[in-house]
């Protein structure tokens, strides 16, 4: 466990790993566009390889884990009320990740702002005010978001 502690600033800690499941499913081999469309060759209808989901969206297996959104604070990130976060153990936080996080026995979404002495969490909806750290409190980070799942409207 990584414990950053420096005397009168908040105190942040890294906790340890998960494992996640394997995934794999089929996945076209052809791109789709999102801008002006072209009619795709019909040769391409057959093409296919296989998708691993773990490999697209997990960079370290044992360090990632998943969690299921409550609550609108993180809309501007793309973050909304039952999304999916796949969250990254290993990964370092620095000021501006967003980090699966607990202060005070809450655990939270939050976009880290680190500068000098100074801590804060952020929601990305400004009808939410920033989180800031006082000397003595405790930050658990419990990992860094690398991917925001999200269902088709």
């Amino acid at each position: 466990m990584n414990t950053f502690h420096q005397p009168a600033h908040p105190k942040i800690l890294e906790v340890p790993t998960l494992n996640p499941l394997a995934l794999p499913r089929p996945i076209y081999s052809g791109k789709v566009r999102a801008g002006q469309s072209r009619f795709p060759s019909p040769a391409q209808d057959y093409e296919q390889a296989e998708l691993d989901l773990n490999k697209r969206l997990v960079r370290n297996p044992p360090a990632t884990f998943f969690f299921t959104v409550s609550g609108d604070s993180m809309i501007g990130a793309g973050i909304f009320e039952g999304s999916t976060l796949v969250v990254d153990r290993s990964i370092k936080a620095k000021s501006t990740s967003i980090v699966v996080a607990m202060v005070e026995g809450e655990l939270m979404v939050k976009r880290l702002y680190k500068r000098g002495a100074v801590v804060k969490l952020l929601s990305d909806n400004p009808a939410y005010a920033p989180i800031t750290l006082t000397e003595g409190q405790e930050l658990i980070i419990w990992g860094v978001v690398t991917y925001v799942i999200n269902a088709a409207a």
